[in-house]
């Protein structure tokens, strides 16, 4: 489920301003565009959206060094009401996101 909302490559972002930039150039009418939903991580700012409650589900992974980084997410995502569920591998979560790794996500916006 999580796939359907990665956020966009570096090459697929650089062919997209490069097509907003040609569209400017041609004196169409700028668009506005609207964030796409997705998959917003790291530990900062999954715990800025869960304090704004502007999170649908918050995703931590399980084998996060030290362990006092997430472990009091759950309590969190308790006192806002927020859905949450902890996975297997932060490497998993890592690879939805183009990274490394990454210790939490959090699905911003979901579509109807």
């Amino acid at each position: 489920m999580l796939y359907k909302y990665r956020p966009e490559t570096d090459k697929a972002k650089q062919k997209r301003l490069k097509q907003l930039a040609k569209d400017k150039v041609k004196g169409e009418p700028e668009k506005v565009t609207k964030r796409p939903p997705g998959i917003r991580f790291g530990i900062d700012t999954v715990t800025k959206l869960v304090e704004k409650r502007k999170v649908a589900l918050v995703v931590i992974a399980h084998d996060v060094d030290p362990i006092e980084i997430v472990v009091w997410l759950p309590s969190l995502c308790r006192k806002f009401n927020v859905p949450y569920c902890i996975v297997n591998g932060k490497a998993r979560l890592g690879q939805i996101v183009h990274r490394k790794n990454a210790s939490t996500l959090a699905l911003s916006d979901v579509n109807a």
